[in-house]
């Protein structure tokens, strides 16, 4: 039906949006979700104009960070919603090498929103650990994966971040149901479908991206169980994002392009 894959990554936030709005009973104030949305587009469109990098806008991206936001992160006040929004963006047209911006915008803007601020948070749990989720999220990752070809990072982030809980679940002596209810997260699984395999973002060589994807499930491992991090997974993916630099010097290949997404 849409010719662009990042129409189906919008239709599907979206329904993600209003699916933990109308099940999981969010505590999310709809006014901070508009203003996620205006931010982006209007950062986007003024770092468009003044670097005139672009002929010609394109709204997509901003609006799949916003609603990226949107889904993760919580604020008590607007005006962190807007710090969050405006960082995300201008992260991609400031953090640039050569043509290609390393840090994904959504996590580099609820980094920001963490560092900087009292008054944001993550909620890792907020999704439950009910299996239909884990469906409604795998098949819609699932095809956007398909189509870009980006399942080799998924399959490397949650392959090895998986075995490394498995370890320490044996070590420990605990039942497999606790491997289980550390695994069954919805807001891991967004995360390793919808963030950590942006396309624009990460390592360009396969072999790349699964070293890149391997190091940021062994660094949220740590973080999480030695340091007791809810949001490790996002601290990982921003302390490793300049290693895309590195990665893509010692193994090149072409860069992504929304127009061929097959691209590998």
């Amino acid at each position: 039906m849409f010719k662009d894959i990042r129409d189906y990554q919008i239709l599907f936030l979206s329904l993600f949006l209003i699916l933990g709005i109308g099940t999981r009973d969010w505590t999310l104030r709809p006014e901070l979700i508009l203003i996620a949305i205006a931010t982006c587009l209007v950062t986007q469109s003024i770092f468009s104009s003044v670097t005139t990098k672009e002929a010609n806008i394109n709204l997509r991206s901003p609006l799949i960070t916003a609603l990226g936001l949107s889904l993760l992160l919580r604020a008590d006040h607007w005006t962190t919603m807007v710090l969050a929004a405006t960082t995300a963006i201008g992260s991609k047209f400031v953090f640039q090498t050569g043509d290609k911006h390393f840090f994904n915008p959504a996590n580099f803007g609820i980094i920001s929103a963490l560092a900087l601020t009292p008054d944001a948070w993550v909620s890792p749990g907020q999704w439950g650990e009910e299996w239909w989720y884990c469906l409604l999220f795998v098949g819609t990752g699932g095809m956007i994966l398909n189509r870009v070809g980006r399942w080799d990072t998924t399959a490397a982030f949650l392959g090895a971040y998986s075995l490394l809980e498995a370890v320490r679940n044996i070590w420990l002596g605990w039942t497999w149901d606790v491997y289980l209810h550390r695994l069954m997260s919805g807001s891991l699984l967004l995360f390793a479908l919808f963030m950590v395999t942006d396309p624009r973002s990460i390592p360009n060589a396969p072999i790349g991206r699964i070293i890149w994807a391997v190091s940021i499930a062994i660094i949220t491992f740590i973080l999480r169980n030695y340091f007791y991090l809810s949001t490790a997974v996002f601290w990982a993916l921003f302390a490793l994002a300049p290693l895309t630099i590195l990665i893509d010097t010692l193994w090149f290949a072409p860069r992504f392009s929304w127009l061929q997404e097959k691209n590998p």
